[in-house]
């Protein structure tokens, strides 16, 4: 009888609480099994936990600064009871038990035990389970005065009123990560298991084939994909970002990896390296190899690649105790030479187009401005005067920068170390052809295939001899290389 009345029982736990009840000894009797409680709550709750600085956060020793700490979570880990049934249930004894808690001292699960058996006390010789877990499920927080905030610990203290109560609160460096994975998970699971609306396509699918970011905005698999491979493929990563407008939050590597794939991931790796590169101000390129190196106070530089040391502003070797010479200075020199009857007319050819070059350099930076957010060289093509910055993707205002701003950018950035390397590649006149645009001759500076014409400032490639007109769009896997020998 009493077998067949604990069955009874049991499978009417296992149909009410599902998964959460395990039976323990099914070869025994049925007598030991446990029941996992979710605790029911109506909103989020603040978790409190007050912390020292040294070094054992869940001890107190002279000195010791304490300070508090606190955080939100929507659901807690659930409380474990663990039950014996005697023979005599429930007509004599009530269930032995055990109430096991992560986040509770062993002190207020001693509460929670008084509690349950107080509960028994009141109706002896009855079912008592059903009532034990409901007043676990939404009572218990509100019986410890913990109705909005949980305050974790203390630590370091042992209670032996009661050795039902285990506890599984060990210190807040171990309970406060557990607690917050924890809540993580069950919201994922809980998002996973619901139906959502895309914000972008606002087509509606199961939290499944949502991509979730760390700012808590989510978007469906397709919508992401499609706005990530569209950033990487015309070369706008600064932006790729979250795409709430309002948010700007970063979208983790990891996930980046799955929506782009191994290619375009790759590709993105390389954009994000020339993008930090191209903002960093000390920041050269080795005239040999292309190598980025590090510019030194003293404007000098050495490549890790080829080892070649060079003078940052003329780009020839490291000339120590030499003052390098500035553009205008070889402006000058270039001109006066051309009056020379010694010249002869290759060589007087090669340095007039020296000379083109640095004035056509001039105008260049004449007419070139910095971006107000990450300082690089940004001009205006056509349209309004409004740009947007390629390297940072700042939006600037529609007006002029300030002229004293204008001039201060060109002192600084007449240094000559573009503008040598453009004059230094003039001296090889078999490298020379003319311009798509407008047939002015032109040279390949390095290994760079990306041609900036001086005579009508248009770029086009050295290899197909197109115009360029977004650099990202013509250079990458499926286009020219811009960077080739030869």
């Amino acid at each position: 009888m009493f077998f067949c009345n604990l069955l009874v029982q049991l499978l009417a736990m296992e149909s009410i609480y599902g998964d959460n009840v395990f039976i323990l000894d099914r070869q025994t009797g049925l007598r030991c099994f446990q029941i996992h409680i979710h605790v029911e709550t109506s909103s989020e709750l603040t978790i409190y936990a007050k912390l020292n600085s040294s070094s054992n956060l869940g001890t107190k020793t002279d000195g010791a600064h304490e300070f508090s700490y606190s955080f939100k979570v929507q659901n807690l880990p659930p409380i474990v009871i663990t039950c014996l049934l005697p023979k005599s249930y429930p007509s004599h004894l009530s269930p032995y038990f055990t109430v096991s808690v992560q986040w509770l001292d062993s002190g207020k699960i001693s509460y929670i035990c008084s509690m349950l058996d107080s509960l028994w006390s009141e109706q002896p010789g009855q079912e008592v389970i059903y009532r034990w877990v409901e007043w676990l499920q939404s009572s218990c927080l509100s019986y410890l005065v913990f109705d909005k905030e949980i305050v974790l610990g203390p630590y370091g203290l042992r209670y032996t009123e009661d050795r039902r109560a285990i506890s599984g609160s060990i210190s807040p460096d171990v309970d406060i990560p557990s607690l917050k994975n924890y809540d993580d998970q069950q919201q994922q699971e809980n998002f996973c298991r619901n139906l959502h609306e895309c914000c972008i396509c606002f087509s509606e699918f199961a939290g499944s084939e949502f991509v979730r970011l760390p700012c808590h905005h989510f978007f469906c698999w397709k919508c992401m994909k499609t706005f990530s491979d569209m950033h990487v493929k015309e070369g706008t990563i600064s932006k790729l970002l979250c795409p709430n407008g309002k948010c700007g939050g970063m979208v983790p590597p990891g996930l980046l990896k799955r929506l782009l794939g191994d290619e375009e991931f790759e590709r993105w790796e390389s954009l994000m390296l020339q993008k930090t590169l191209e903002s960093m101000s000390d920041v050269v390129y080795c005239p040999r190899c292309e190598m980025a190196c590090i510019e030194d106070e003293d404007q000098h530089a050495q490549c890790s690649k080829c080892f070649f040391s060079f003078c940052t502003l003329c780009r020839e070797q490291r000339h120590v105790g030499t003052t390098c010479m500035t553009p205008e200075m070889k402006l000058s020199i270039l001109k006066e030479r051309q009056n020379s009857s010694q010249l002869k007319d290759g060589q007087k050819r090669r340095e007039q187009e020296m000379i083109n070059e640095i004035l056509s350099v001039r105008e260049v930076l004449r007419d070139a401005k910095q971006c107000p957010s990450c300082k690089m060289a940004i001009s205006r093509v056509e349209g309004c005067n409004k740009m947007v910055c390629n390297n940072c993707g700042q939006d600037g205002a529609c007006e002029l920068f300030p002229q004293r701003e204008i001039q201060m950018w060109e002192e600084r950035m007449m240094n000559g170390r573009q503008v040598v390397g453009q004059i230094q590649a003039q001296l090889f006149a078999d490298r020379g052809h003319p311009c798509p645009n407008c047939g002015q001759n032109n040279v390949k500076v390095g290994n760079n295939n990306h041609i900036f014409c001086w005579q009508c400032q248009s770029h086009y490639c050295y290899l197909c001899r197109k115009i360029v007109r977004r650099s990202s769009q013509h250079y990458g896997p499926k286009g020219c290389k811009q960077h080739t020998v030869g």
